[in-house]
């Protein structure tokens, strides 16, 4: 039975001053404290033992926990686990795993170790919700591609130009840049085209360089560079940046674990820090899209090599072809189109358009850039 709403251990004080007592009755006293006999035996003892210490409650805590994660392994998480801070119980598992580590503990279990370590913030719990994703069916069908939000380097914003396959999370670039004008991605791309080829398409926000923030059809002259190497080209809509989410969710990942633990002196050490972490993230980390496995056992290079001479703009026999005059017009059938400025001089195609009678489709190399009514 229960002790009487009272103070605890004022009550069991009390109850022993009574119970050492010459001659007194174990079971009327007991009844009086609300009591079992065998409780009021069990204090008796505990204090004939060990005074008034022997009155406080004991630690319901096994001395032997025979399912309790072995200090060996529990070392290995935690070591893991300040190697990559930012990582989770279900990477960590993964990668000890595939370190080849014996007997690893469930995700479950290694979060529960972290928690019992301080290991993990409130702020942390409540950031890892699931998500729902999708993806392109095969590598290079299609990029993602933007700039970082800046950070400082040695007192200069450093902007980073990051490209994501979207079917393997591969990160292709990491690349850091101090602006984010054409001439600097251009240069870039040209190198990862060289390594990794072409992709089939390039998605990309609405920003500089790509285009303006509206809602206007608009091509710049880097866009016109990729349509000529037969990259389809497409962009987010305006003020929705989730259409990027994986680039957007790596950025993240590169906050939580580069940027949020160290600054850079020189442009050169966030780039060999960059260059590392790439590595990382492309053959060990473990991402919870791939079946916590890591990109590299999704990605394979394009078989579309890069030309280092662009090609030559052909269209089909039935399409009509005008080159673009200065100002970014055509002339056709009487009639002055604008087109864009970033066509000066080179021929686009018009065909009828399949979807609306009177208008005429134009195409630049392979892709519609827009759509003209004739009427």
């Amino acid at each position: 039975m229960p002790w009487k709403e009272q103070t605890t251990m004022s009550q069991r004080k009390a109850f022993i001053e009574q119970a050492i007592q010459p001659d007194r009755n174990m079971s009327q006293l007991c009844r009086e404290f609300g009591i079992s006999r065998k409780t009021g035996y069990k204090w008796l003892r505990r204090y004939m033992q060990s005074g008034e210490d022997g009155l406080v409650d004991l630690s319901r805590r096994p001395k032997h926990s025979p399912s309790r994660t072995p200090k060996e392994v529990e070392q290995s998480v935690l070591k893991m686990r300040a190697q990559h801070p930012a990582w989770g119980g279900r990477k960590l598992r993964a990668r000890l795993k595939q370190l080849g580590y014996a007997n690893v503990p469930s995700p479950s279990t290694i979060t529960a170790i972290l928690h019992r370590h301080n290991g993990i913030s409130e702020k942390e719990t409540l950031q890892r919700q699931r998500i729902q994703r999708f993806e392109k069916a095969r590598p290079n069908e299609m990029w993602q591609m933007d700039f970082k939000a800046p950070f400082d380097v040695g007192g200069i914003a450093c902007t980073p130009l990051t490209i994501l396959d979207d079917h393997s999370r591969y990160l292709i670039c990491l690349q850091v840049c101090t602006n984010q004008l054409r001439e600097t991605v251009q240069r870039h791309l040209t190198d990862v085209f060289r390594q990794y080829g072409l992709p089939e398409t390039i998605l990309t926000d609405n920003g500089t360089p790509w285009g303006p923030s509206n809602s206007k059809p608009y091509y710049t002259r880097l866009m016109v560079w990729l349509l000529r190497l037969g990259i389809r080209v497409i962009r987010s809509r305006p003020y929705h940046p989730q259409t990027l989410g994986k680039d957007e969710r790596l950025h993240r990942s590169l906050n939580d674990e580069v940027l949020a633990f160290q600054t850079f002196s020189s442009f050169q050490e966030c780039q060999t820090q960059f260059d590392r972490w790439q590595q990382i993230y492309n053959t060990q980390r473990p991402h919870e899209a791939l079946d916590l496995k890591p990109p590299i056992t999704r990605f394979q290079i394009s078989q579309r090599t890069f030309p280092e001479k662009l090609p030559p703009i052909e269209y089909p026999p039935n399409f009509e072809v005008r080159k673009v005059y200065q100002g970014g017009r055509i002339s056709f059938r009487d009639r002055i189109y604008p087109i864009g400025k970033a066509f000066v001089q080179l021929p686009i195609g018009l065909v009828p358009s399949r979807e609306q009678e009177n208008d005429m489709d134009v195409y630049f190399c392979k892709q519609v850039i827009k759509t003209i009514t004739l009427k």
